[in-house]
């Protein structure tokens, strides 16, 4: 006969685990609404004139920092468990949370976070300094921000400045167009460096080229009617 023990001792289990994903998942909802609000400050940005952005990046980083408090609340109960074994219920949320960081930083807020090489973004080590968490790590099994979520992240941002490009003719500044396009040039060539073995992340990368091509043509019908500012390219 069979202990019924046995299967008394795995319900136990189950209900450990269950209760572990509740309490991650009540964090994850918290940083997803953060989240939203942050993203949603941020798309003020595409219907403001550059030397007004200011008063935005500061909302943005008041809900960023919001946001870092429920990062540190979601690594004090993942550390005790398996990463990967729960990773996928905050790893959404995590890269957008990146991306928020990434644009706010792009458009000239957290300059006091950005590393000396990273004058346009901010770089993985970057990242986790300002959100206090281990990036890419190997030695031991705790919550830290991996280098697929970084890449998604980024590629995310890139896609968010082009349509910024976009948005900036509209308002009349056709000087960021071009300083984008460059950005994404240098990042998509930094990308093609790459051999990229996840295959979300090699699908998503190469949609970087179509977000450029978006941009070379909005800077392209702005030099055929002689609009971009003198210095500009060289910028």
């Amino acid at each position: 006969m069979i202990d019924h023990r046995i299967f008394e001792d795995l319900q136990t289990k189950i209900d450990e685990e269950s209760t572990v994903r509740d309490e991650v998942h009540d964090i994850v909802q918290t940083l997803a609404r953060k989240g939203r609000s942050t993203q949603a400050i941020l798309s003020r940005a595409h219907s403001t004139p550059t030397d007004q952005v200011k008063p935005i990046l500061d909302d943005a980083l008041t809900e960023i920092l919001a946001q870092k408090e429920e990062v540190a609340r979601l690594k004090a109960v993942a550390d005790q468990h398996p990463f990967y074994k729960y990773n996928g219920l905050w790893t959404r949320e995590l890269q957008n949370l990146v991306v928020s960081i990434e644009l706010c930083a792009w458009l000239g807020g957290l300059q006091e976070h950005k590393g000396p090489s990273s004058a346009s973004f901010m770089t993985i080590e970057d990242v986790g300094k300002f959100l206090e968490i281990p990036v890419n790590l190997k030695e031991k099994d705790a919550f830290h921000l991996t280098i697929e979520e970084y890449l998604l992240a980024l590629i995310s941002m890139v896609e968010e400045l082009s349509r910024l490009a976009v948005n900036s003719v509209t308002l009349g500044d056709y000087g960021r167009p071009v300083q984008i396009g460059n950005f994404i040039k240098d990042l998509f060539a930094g990308f093609q460096l790459l051999n990229l073995k996840n295959d979300i992340l090699r699908k998503r990368s190469d949609g970087i080229k179509y977000s450029v091509k978006k941009v070379e043509d909005v800077v392209y019908d702005l030099s055929l009617r002689n609009l971009i500012p003198k210095g500009s390219a060289a910028a």
